[in-house]
C-alpha cells in the first residue's frame, strides 16, 4: 500500500469524525490552531490486532500532522483508541480526500464494527508536538 500509515490512520480514525469536522467551525481564525482529534473505535470481535495493523502500515509523514497514536483499551478486548494532533483542522481534512487514504479506509471498514467516544480539541503544546503552541 502506498499510504503512509499516519494516513491511513487518520482517514480510519476519522470516518465518524470527517462529517462532523466540516460542519464545526468555519474557516477564519480557526485556521490557525491546532486541531485534535480523540476517538473510539470498535473493531469486528477478535478483529482488534488486524484493525490495528491496517492503521499502523507505514509510517511516512502526512502533510501538517504532528501526532497520531493508536492505544489498545485495557477494558474491552475489542476497542482502541486513536489520539490525532494537526496543524490545522484544514490540513485533517485535506488527509482525508487522498486516493491512498480512500484505500485504507476500504481495507479497515470491513473490520470495524463501531464508533464510540469522539472529542475534538485544540492542542495548545506539550511534549510531541515539537514545542508548537497555538497564540
Amino acid at each position: 500500500m502506498a499510504v503512509s500509515r499516519r494516513s491511513a490512520v487518520a482517514a480510519l480514525a476519522s470516518l465518524p469524525l470527517a462529517a462532523h469536522a466540516a460542519a464545526a467551525t468555519p474557516a477564519t481564525k480557526e485556521s490557525s490552531r491546532m486541531y485534535g482529534l480523540i476517538g473510539k473505535m470498535r473493531a469486528q470481535p477478535g478483529q482488534r490486532d488486524a484493525l490495528i495493523a491496517i492503521l499502523l502500515e507505514g509510517t511516512a509523514a502526512m502533510p501538517g500532522c504532528l501526532g497520531y497514536v493508536v492505544a489498545k483499551d485495557l477494558q474491552d478486548a475489542d476497542a482502541l483508541w486513536i489520539t490525532e494532533t494537526w496543524d490545522s483542522r484544514e490540513s485533517h481534512k485535506a488527509s482525508l480526500s487522498l486516493p491512498s487514504v480512500q484505500a485504507a479506509i476500504a481495507k479497515g471498514r470491513p473490520l470495524i464494527a463501531g464508533f464510540g467516544e469522539r472529542f475534538e480539541t485544540e492542542p495548545v503544546g506539550g511534549q510531541g508536538l515539537m514545542g508548537k503552541r497555538s497564540a
